[in-house]
């Protein structure tokens, strides 16, 4: 553990409440000094809840510590239960708390109570965010869990979605409707909508679907040692992913299926004339390892783009992303240092970044579109419309997603090309104004705009000359034009050392 301004993962109790607030009739007491509590911010402001989080905080004090803070973790326990009367409880410590070493789960076994209540150890020094969610929703359906007889229609269980998910709630109902239509029914989703009474079913399932292996593969392997529930290895994101995946559960289940692509429009868009333009573009792809992957395909069997870099900031798919990599002849990247990421890019120089929302702050400040595919992610990738990743219609809003920043990043570049135009300059009004347009004489300032260390400064004419070089290699240009200026002592950077540069570089 350690601490940075910006994190992928948070720590594993984190994880904990993803799954407690994406499930019903469970809560969790979680030991936590006064301050713990920002967590509920990330799902009733990020996730737009209109419910907090099923948890309560024992919220010690410093003043506590010199006190019995245990009794503080028992009372705790028992008010939770007399407010909020749950089915069951799961209890654990903080990454502060864990400190104290107050063993909640040998405290909430004394007390009695006459619900289940699932200890979890979660080592906060040495895991992270993703393990917590996977290592907890594991413990509930070990706890809960109970053999059951089959379902007469053949059924599966959803494992893996939790709260804070990317684009977890429209994946189940798109992947619901497609099992659907193949004949299969929907046994339990979890942990995402389930309780504690649909936990104890899922045993009746003829097989389970692993969504999200992140958070959902623990369970998926004890489901399939301890009721003989075979799980799928397929994630279907993307449109060849889909039709894997599709063939994967007829050999599950031992039949001959096949899923209606009468709404698939993405594998036509993706040839048609208005993309090609598209094609051979330069991505870098960071995200979890699920995501990563599944992009990867996508952008070069769907898309036809050139995948220039790739990476995951969970360290548990390190293997599985290094391979892939080692397969397309990219190194990959391991980290969950954002700065590592950014320097990355800026080395790679991508004409598009498919990352996290820590790689959509990276893409701005380095002028690159960007696309999120990956948690963690930020409010606006919770749309109000419906938007899921897998599946046919997952594959047309992957298509979407993907091709409308590099739309708009030409139309902001044909736009700075053109921005001494008559019509297109900055003082020019709107053109639906017509003859009424104002039209007053354009202002260029003369002070040359100073760079960072202060050594070396562009002049206006330079600076616009620059801004006419595509918006996807115009950092690169810019620092090969000051690295040249550098060298030849040059202080002022004009439209002649651009050109200078240029040629210099391209011998």
């Amino acid at each position: 553990m350690k601490l940075t301004v910006w994190t992928y993962e948070g720590p594993p109790h984190v994880g904990a409440m993803r799954v407690a607030t994406g499930m019903t009739g469970l809560h969790f007491v979680l030991h936590a000094p006064q301050g713990d509590t920002y967590a509920d911010l990330l799902f009733t402001m990020i996730e737009r809840r209109n419910h907090r989080p099923p948890v309560t905080y024992t919220t010690f004090q410093a003043r506590d510590l010199g006190s019995d803070t245990a009794l503080l973790f028992k009372s705790t326990c028992q008010d939770a239960y007399d407010r909020f009367e749950p089915e069951a409880m799961i209890v654990g410590s903080s990454c502060t708390a864990e400190l104290i070493q107050d063993d909640p789960a040998g405290l909430a076994e004394t007390m009695g109570m006459p619900i289940p209540i699932i200890p979890l150890e979660l080592p906060s020094y040495s895991r992270k965010e993703n393990f917590g969610a996977d290592e907890t929703f594991y413990q509930i359906c070990k706890a809960l869990a109970k053999p059951a007889e089959r379902t007469k229609r053949v059924s599966c269980n959803i494992l893996g979605p939790t709260a804070l998910g990317f684009r977890h709630r429209d994946d189940i109902e798109e992947l619901t409707g497609m099992l659907s239509d193949l004949g299969i029914d929907v046994n339990v989703v979890a942990p995402m909508t389930a309780s504690p009474s649909d936990i104890a079913r899922m045993g009746a399932a003829h097989f389970n679907v692993l969504l999200y292996p992140e958070t959902g593969e623990a369970a998926a392997r004890w489901f399939e040692r301890e009721h003989k529930q075979p799980y799928t290895k397929i994630v279907p994101i993307g449109v060849g992913a889909t039709r894997d995946f599709v063939a994967e559960v007829g050999q599950i289940i031992g039949r001959d299926l096949k899923a209606d692509e009468s709404r698939l429009r993405m594998p036509w868009w993706s040839r048609s004339v208005d993309s090609t333009y598209l094609t051979g573009k330069r991505v870098f792809i960071f995200g979890d390892g699920t995501h990563v992957k599944a992009a990867v395909r996508i952008a070069r069997e769907e898309m036809g783009f050139e995948v220039a870099g790739l990476g995951c900031f969970n360290r548990e798919f390190a293997r599985d992303i290094r391979a892939l990599g080692k397969e397309i002849g990219v190194s990959a990247l391991i980290t969950d240092d954002y700065l590592e990421v950014e320097q990355a890019i800026e080395e790679i120089q991508p004409e598009m970044i498919l990352g996290t929302q820590m790689e959509r702050h990276i893409g701005k400040r380095l002028g690159i579109p960007c696309a999120v595919i990956s948690a963690p992610v930020h409010v606006q990738d919770f749309p109000a419309r419906y938007s899921p990743q897998v599946g046919f219609e997952g594959a047309n809003v992957i298509f979407d997603t993907w091709i409308h920043p590099l739309v708009m990043g030409l139309e902001e570049h044909l736009l700075h090309m053109f921005r001494d135009d008559f019509e297109f300059h900055d003082a020019a009004g709107p053109s639906h104004h017509g003859g009424h347009s104002p039209k007053p004489e354009l202002v260029v300032e003369n002070t040359p705009a100073p760079l960072d260390d202060g050594n070396v400064i562009w002049l206006d004419d330079a600076e616009r000359e620059l801004k006419k070089i595509p918006f996807f290699v115009r950092g690169k240009a810019r620092r090969n034009t000051e690295k040249f200026a550098t060298e030849k002592g040059v202080n002022q950077i004009s439209v002649d050392t651009l050109y200078e540069a240029k040629a210099h570089f391209a011998r």
